[in-house]
């Protein structure tokens, strides 16, 4: 399936263990994570994608990780959460986009990948309302984010021109709430003070 061209757009957010703000995108990855290592759940819901012939409109997946040190020293360890209403081609397509076998932005973490960890079907629950955003996937991932306010109170905080595999422009967020445990992750975080982002995405395979 790595051959096919493919095109997705969306929505995303996630969450991080580093304190806001993570210094992770304004260093090309090459920061110690504030916490020494990292966690992290980043979130996507494709309002409108196809995959070869295969339409993913509708579809949500979620990808979690976690890196020992800094990212840009590799050793990660990553696991997909996919949405269990996909048929077993979507499913497919979702995996290898999200996963850069298919090309993309997610390609160029490739080599950064020390373990994949696998992929899971399950019910993904995500709720959006003005700057806040949530998922839900029992047993593995509770996350919560909402925006940090600007000068305009109704409008996030944005970094802009920043080497991200989901955008370039990231709102700023803080997670109220960080649960993660799958794929031999685990953390939990209700602080309210640990890093959060979230954006429209749209990916294709070239």
């Amino acid at each position: 399936m790595a051959n096919l061209q493919w095109q997705i757009s969306g929505e995303y957010f996630e969450a991080c263990n580093c304190d806001s703000v993570c210094p992770c995108p304004t260093s090309g990855l090459a920061a110690r994570p504030t916490k020494g290592s990292c966690d992290a759940g980043l979130v996507f819901h494709v309002q409108r994608g196809q995959y070869g012939s295969t339409r993913l409109d509708g579809l949500s997946f979620a990808v979690l990780l976690h890196t020992p040190g800094a990212m840009i020293q590799g050793n990660w360890t990553v696991g997909l959460v996919l949405d269990e209403r996909a048929s077993k081609e979507q499913r497919e397509a979702l995996t290898t986009i999200a996963s850069g076998q298919g090309g993309g932005p997610m390609a160029a973490l490739g080599p950064l990948i020390g373990t994949f960890a696998g992929a899971e079907a399950k019910p993904i629950k995500i709720e959006s309302s003005g700057m806040r955003r949530s998922v839900s996937i029992t047993g593995m991932l509770d996350l919560a984010v909402e925006g940090i306010p600007g000068a305009n109170q109704g409008e996030p905080i944005y970094l802009d021109n920043v080497g991200h595999p989901a955008a370039s422009r990231l709102a700023l967020a803080k997670a109220s709430r960080s649960h993660m445990h799958a794929f031999g992750i685990d953390w939990d975080e209700t602080s309210g003070r640990n890093n959060g982002h979230f954006a429209p995405f749209a990916w294709k395979s070239a």
